[in-house]
């Protein structure tokens, strides 16, 4: 046998095998060295539109939770850490356009949802969540609802898929309602808000608490005007100049807050604001030295919330984002995220069913605010703070809003327990 055939024949016979072991070790290899899946989270917010300014501000503070999360390691499973990561889809203020960015969100692998700016963009999913949950069992979804405070949703529209991480709006007004019975010398409200659920909710509520609570409290005002349409207010604060109203009580958010504070100023009102949101998005700045004592909001948690823990989350969060127009933090939405890291380590999986079932006894803490899930409606519990618009620098408000030189010193705190309202949410669970 000639001795370079068999060379040849020996070195090809070595080359095939080395051309078919490449595909396995580079196999191999991307298994040691890819990094976890991430564990996707939808956001279905408005990012164009008149509303543009709600989404990315809601935005930045889900992204800085999701950091936090991951860069302490992610959340631990018991095949290995995962990351979180968080995409986000327009909804462009539609209620169709939401729907679509959910069926591309589930498309992308997304079975975790996050919503809040519309009760009504809320319920429209929670619809279609409920549907697709009971129809594609293999593609459940949870929807994580950090801003929709319409009551019905966990009231008679409650679903086993939906966890709400605000006050509802009933919450809210009972909040606010207790600074209104402290002040005597009120005797005249107007109500506006905006034409859609949570703002129809918002004033039934306002009526049937200032009946109960105030009954010398006469309504002079009460109104509805179109979402996110109006560009002129002034027709509106002409007539509540003209009621002889001392006070106005409305759940406007975004561009249709600013708005109407602006023109109530310009127009000479000098009366009260008892707001939902009256302590972000241009509204301080708007009203300016009007809204000295005379700006009311309530929420979860607010920047003067006087203790060194809420300091540091508020500095933490500035050092993130530094540009006054980024300064609008929320805690809760920092303990929804910690909420679901919970759930999911509790779970072992990021299966629905196992994780929500989890979510429901969610208790969780971060810089020195607690909040739990009630299981029975999936309504978060935790303390309110109603705060009133004061200048930079005066006892109580060592931070300003958005660089206005105006913050909100905090008048009155409710705890948990007594923030707590009843519930006629009755479940149906898989």
């Amino acid at each position: 046998m000639n001795p370079p055939f068999i060379w040849r024949r020996e070195a090809l016979k070595f080359a095939a095998l080395a051309l078919c072991a490449r595909p396995f070790a580079a196999l191999a290899q991307a298994s040691v060295s890819s990094p976890p899946a991430p564990i996707r989270l939808a956001l279905i917010e408005s990012m164009s539109g008149p509303f543009a300014n709600t989404g990315e501000a809601v935005f930045r503070n889900l992204l800085w939770a999701v950091e936090r999360v991951n860069a302490r390691g992610g959340i631990k499973l018991p095949g290995g850490a995962r990351p979180l990561q968080l995409d986000r889809y327009d909804s462009k203020g539609q209620n169709e356009e939401a729907l679509s960015a959910l069926r591309a969100a589930m498309d992308d692998g997304a079975r975790i949802v996050l919503q809040g700016n519309s009760s009504a963009t809320a319920a429209a999913l929670v619809d279609a969540i409920d549907k697709n949950n009971e129809r594609d069992p293999s593609r459940r979804v949870i929807f994580l609802n950090y801003a929709a405070v319409d009551p019905v949703l966990t009231n008679e529209r409650c679903s086993f898929w939906h966890f709400r991480f605000d006050a509802h709006a009933d919450m809210r007004v009972a909040a606010l309602m207790d600074v209104v019975k402290d002040d005597a010398a009120l005797k005249r409200v107007y109500l506006i808000g905006q034409d859609y659920s949570f703002g129809q909710a918002v004033l039934r509520e306002a009526r049937r608490q200032l009946g109960t609570q105030r009954p010398d409290v006469e309504i002079v005002g009460d109104e509805l005007h179109p979402m996110g349409k109006v560009k002129d207010f002034a027709p509106y604060a002409t007539k509540i100049i003209a009621s002889g109203a001392q006070a106005v009580v409305t759940g406007n958010w975004g561009n249709d807050l600013t708005l109407l504070v602006k023109a109530a100023r310009e127009a000479g009102f000098n009366g009260t604001f008892y707001t939902f949101y009256g302590n972000a998005l241009g509204a301080p700045a708007a009203i300016g030295d009007a809204g000295i004592g005379r700006v009311i909001a309530v929420a979860d948690w607010l920047p003067n919330v006087q203790t060194t823990q809420s300091e540091a989350f508020y500095r933490a969060f500035r050092a993130r984002f530094p540009k006054p127009a980024e300064d609008y933090v929320h805690m809760r939405l920092a303990l929804m995220i910690e909420a679901l890291v919970q759930a999911i380590e509790r779970a072992g999986s990021v299966d629905a069913v196992p994780v929500a079932r989890a979510l429901e006894q969610a208790d969780v803490s971060l810089y020195g605010q607690r909040g739990r899930m009630r299981a029975v409606d999936h309504q978060f519990q935790q303390q309110l703070v109603v705060g009133v618009m004061d200048r930079q620098g005066r006892p109580g408000v060592q931070f300003d809003v958005e660089g206005s030189g105006y913050g909100f010193r905090v008048v009155k705190t409710i705890a948990p327990e007594r923030a707590e309202l009843p519930t006629s949410c009755k479940m149906k669970r898989p």
